[in-house]
């Protein structure tokens, strides 16, 4: 396999793009969370310098290819974005250290399912995979909107005209530099608009700089910052299956950048790789930060800048963990103003949706069955996120596990597709 090196200056100099190309995605996971959960201005800077820095870690180990663990492709890894809403739901329902005892056991369970679940990719053709990362984008689009009117529907500023300025300015700045730029400005598109869209709020009396000032200069991650981790069965299975569901999409990543590197994937290759995500999660449960998987916006930088080799990744884990030892870079992120973070994660959320679609178009439409998979699984996901209460009736365990959609979806697609379809069923179906 012949691919185009680069000296150390300009991986460096790549790396970081890959960085930035990132960065945006990696840390709207603690943001979100951390919001929902009303963490203080230090906590807030603590999960995001130590999610910066496990973002690092865990692209170290699935690029660190071994007999046990790592895909070994230049692969960036960084937050699950599809756990926030079960995460948020988990610490709100039960408290934060439920919610990390749930990543830590669906890390484990990731480890150890990985070598069954590079043998079952048959379960997971493009109608269940397409329909859920539909589901996926479809139902955080709602969360997007709540923070571009400020972030509390209830509040009284919520809807004001400084938000709503804020958060569409910050669309439209992404809007433009994605069509009108090229190369390595389009790339970081997000990130511009992040930036803009926080200095224009700063200028109209948004932005606070206090959690910078008070930020110290250093420090290093710490083994259950939030807590000792508690295991609740229905939170820990319900972040097996948002697990899984990355496992899915990792599934589909290493397979594009196989085709790029004209790499075939084997079984024992994607057995590597899952299971490097499953140690990332369970080191993420036990710094207090995150579900970590492999990134698919770093594919399209691949294919921009021809460089196929994993020296710039390498760079860009470096980089990720130097920068997340400095408090201070984590506390200049926490003050981007929830509209701006608003209007950003719409164009991501919704770019999620599309991409469900895009792979559905691939799909046999013409068969009933699969629009019948499509279709009630698509109506499930959603119904269940706008009335969660359906299942009011039952446990608050069950709660938790029914009353998530991107859960409810995952189980329906594949339970429909098993039954109409059959596992033995054409993948390009």
């Amino acid at each position: 396999m012949m691919v185009k090196d680069v000296s150390q200056q300009k991986a460096a100099v790549l790396g970081l793009q890959h960085l930035l190309a990132m960065y945006s995605g990696a840390i709207a996971v603690p943001l979100l969370i951390g919001t929902a959960l009303k963490f203080n201005a230090t906590h807030m800077t603590y999960l995001v310098s130590i999610d910066i820095f496990m973002c690092g870690f865990a692209t170290l180990i699935q690029l660190f290819r071994n007999k046990y663990f790592g895909i070994g492709l230049p692969v960036v890894l960084g937050c699950a974005i599809q756990a926030v809403a079960p995460l948020e739901m988990i610490g709100q329902k039960f408290t934060i250290n439920t919610m990390y005892g749930a990543i830590i056991a669906a890390g484990i369970f990731v480890f150890l399912i990985a070598g069954f679940f590079s043998k079952i990719k048959k379960l997971f053709p493009p109608v269940v995979t397409g329909t859920l990362i539909t589901v996926i984008g479809l139902t955080l689009i709602p969360v997007a909107v709540q923070n571009m009117g400020g972030g509390t529907s209830t509040a009284k500023d919520f809807g004001d005209p400084k938000n709503l300025i804020t958060a569409f300015l910050t669309v439209v700045i992404i809007l433009a530099i994605e069509v009108l730029a090229k190369g390595f400005l389009k790339s970081i598109a997000v990130l511009i608009g992040l930036v803009v869209g926080s200095l224009v709020a700063g200028a109209l009396g948004m932005v606070s700089l206090t959690p910078v000032a008070q930020a110290s200069w250093f420090h290093l991650p710490q083994f259950f910052y939030f807590g000792v981790p508690e295991f609740e069965w229905s939170s820990c299975v319900t972040m097996m299956i948002i697990a899984l569901v990355s496992m899915v999409e990792s599934t589909g990543v290493f397979f594009a950048i196989g085709d790029l590197l004209k790499k075939d994937i084997t079984a024992d290759d994607l057995k590597r790789g899952y299971r490097a995500e499953g140690i990332a999660q369970i080191f993420g449960g036990i710094f207090n930060t995150f579900p970590y998987t492999t990134f698919s916006q770093n594919v399209g930088l691949l294919q921009l800048s021809g460089i196929k080799t994993k020296r710039p990744i390498y760079w860009a884990a470096g980089l990720l963990m130097a920068m997340g030892l400095l408090p201070k870079i984590g506390a200049l992120v926490t003050i981007i103003p929830t509209p701006v973070l608003g209007g950003a994660m719409l164009v991501m959320f919704t770019m999620i949706a599309v991409q469900g679609i895009k792979m559905l178009i691939h799909v046999d439409l013409n068969d009933n069955n699969n629009l019948l998979i499509i279709a009630i699984s698509i109506g499930l996901g959603l119904g269940v996120t706008v009335y969660p209460q359906l299942f009011q009736a039952l446990p608050q365990t069950i709660q938790l596990f029914l009353g998530n959609g991107i859960v409810v979806a995952s189980l329906s697609a594949t339970i429909l597709n098993l039954i109409l379809k059959g596992s033995g069923h054409r993948q390009n179906n």
